[in-house]
C-alpha cells in the first residue's frame, strides 16, 4: 500500500500565502519587502511578462527558507520550506506545470499582492487553503521556551494536514518575531 501522495497546489499556494504573511510589509519575518505585492509585480513583470508572478515567489520562497533555516534548524526535521527530498523533487517538477498554467493563477496573485493584516490563520482561510478544522487543530501549537520554533506533535508522514499545520504554525510568531515550525521525521 503506498501513501497517498501531498497535494502539491495546496502546498505552493501555503508557501505563497506564508511567503507574503512574512514580508517586510506585514509580519516583518525576512527582508523581501512587497516582492509578492504589487511592488515586485510591477519590478517582475517587464522581464518576466508571462510568468512575472512564479518569479517573484522563486525569490520570496529563497530568502524565507534560507532566514527559517538560520533562525531554527532542527537536525532530521521538516519544515515548510524544506519537506522530504522526495516532496521537494514533486514539487520542483511540478513548477512547469504551473508555468504553463501561469495566467490561471493571476486572480491568487493578485489577491495576494493585496493581502493586509496581522492574522495568518484569518488570511490563509480567506484563501480557502486551510480548513476551520486545521485552523483549530493549530491553535494547540506552542512556541519552544525560546521562542524560536513550534514544534509540531508526532512523525511526520507527509499528509495534507501535516503541511497545513507547517503553515498555521507561523500563526505562533508574533510582527518581527519569527517562529519557525517543524516536524520530527522517522528514523529511517
Amino acid at each position: 500500500m503506498t501513501a497517498p501522495r501531498l497535494d502539491l497546489d495546496q502546498l505552493l499556494k501555503l508557501r505563497l500565502v506564508v511567503a507574503r504573511f512574512g514580508e517586510m510589509d506585514l509580519a516583518k519575518w525576512w527582508n523581501t519587502k512587497g516582492q509578492l505585492g504589487r511592488l515586485g509585480a510591477a519590478a517582475l513583470r517587464r522581464g518576466f511578462p508571462r510568468t512575472h508572478y512564479f518569479a517573484q515567489a522563486r525569490s520570496v520562497f529563497a530568502v524565507a527558507a534560507h532566514r527559517c533555516a538560520d533562525h531554527f534548524d532542527a537536525p532530521k526535521s521538516v519544515t515548510l520550506w524544506h519537506l522530504t527530498e522526495e516532496i521537494e523533487e514533486e514539487f520542483d517538477a511540478r513548477w512547469e506545470h504551473w508555468l504553463d498554467q501561469a495566467a490561471s493563477f493571476t486572480p491568487f496573485f493578485e489577491k495576494l499582492a493585496a493581502a493586509q493584516g496581522m492574522d495568518l490563520r484569518a488570511l490563509l482561510r480567506a484563501f480557502e487553503i486551510v480548513s476551520e478544522r486545521q485552523v483549530e487543530a493549530s491553535s494547540r501549537l506552542r512556541r519552544s521556551a525560546e521562542t524560536r520554533a513550534v514544534l509540531l506533535p508526532g512523525v511526520f508522514a507527509a499528509t495534507d494536514d501535516e503541511v497545513a499545520q507547517l503553515a498555521l504554525g507561523f500563526a505562533c510568531g508574533e510582527e518581527t518575531k519569527l517562529a519557525v515550525p517543524y516536524a520530527r521525521m522517522g528514523d529511517a
